[in-house]
């Protein structure tokens, strides 16, 4: 039977259906994966890689290394002294050049007297580029609740700062400035054509407006009326002031421009007569 016996050893070469694996299959598991082997070491040396230059960095930046060595002034002082500059610099600028916080520095120039902005960025290698903004003083404030004298701007901001420029007077209550200073450039205008400069600027509480010029006449324009508005009330004193004043033999201090129709003046007060002599 040598057919029989031939298909038997086939049969028995293949395997049975309900064995195990047969001697020819392929090995299996990971260690038997090149591909994904090779996958997992790359993987490994690049973590391994970012982590060792992490830490060099890290390193690197923890030492005395691009210390920051010049503070580069781009734009001249007017107000702001060496020694105010020369202070931010040294209680701000900490760490080195990739360290130091910007904001933080920024902040300290901002907290100088007359400096109204600061911009400030690094300059490599080791200097940090500093440009200020300073204020621009255009009269002096005084709060109608605090009376504390402070200065303002030129965009009617409010700012602490000491100063003895000839500047005209500013009241009003709190976050009114910029209004105050607004007012004040039309009410000048107004009072021109008197050759009187106006000095002092004064809104109440209640919004009534208080003027003074450079003679030390005080005009209380009062507010804004639907009847006589605040131009026209002040137009009509300036045009009539000059004619009432020549008519009269004392000096007027206080003009009273509250009244619809026209306004009253208070000369100045008279000596009183010293007794006993004729």
């Amino acid at each position: 039977m040598p057919a029989l016996a031939e298909a038997s050893r086939r049969s028995f070469a293949r395997g049975s259906p309900r064995g195990g694996a047969g001697a020819g299959a392929p090995p299996q598991g990971l260690w038997h994966r090149p591909r994904l082997l090779n996958l997992m070491a790359d993987l490994l040396l690049l973590w391994g890689a970012g982590g060792l230059g992490y830490a060099l960095v890290a390193w690197l930046l923890a030492r005395q290394v691009f210390p920051v060595q010049d503070v580069i002034l781009l734009t001249p002082p007017a107000q702001v002294t060496t020694e105010q500059l020369e202070y931010a610099a040294r209680s701000s600028i900490r760490g080195n050049f990739f360290t130091v916080d910007l904001d933080d520095v920024r902040g300290a120039f901002e907290k100088l007297p007359w400096v109204r902005h600061a911009e400030v960025r690094r300059r490599w290698p080791a200097a940090i580029e500093l440009r200020l903004e300073e204020h621009q003083a255009v009269a002096y404030w005084s709060a109608n609740d605090s009376g504390e004298t402070r200065l303002v701007n030129r965009q009617g901001e409010i700012f602490t700062a000491s100063s003895n420029a000839r500047m005209p007077s500013f009241s009003g209550p709190e976050g009114m400035s910029a209004d105050v200073l607004g007012q004040y450039g039309r009410f000048s205008e107004a009072v021109a054509p008197m050759g009187r400069q106006l000095v002092g600027l004064g809104l109440s509480s209640r919004l009534a407006w208080q003027l003074k010029l450079d003679d030390g006449l005080v005009i209380h324009l009062g507010r804004d009326q639907e009847k006589s508005s605040l131009d026209e009330r002040l137009a009509r004193f300036v045009r009539s002031f000059p004619e009432a004043q020549k008519h009269l033999n004392v000096k007027v201090v206080v003009a009273d421009l509250r009244y619809p129709g026209g306004f009253a003046l208070k000369p100045v007060a008279l000596p009183a007569p010293v007794k006993g002599k004729k």
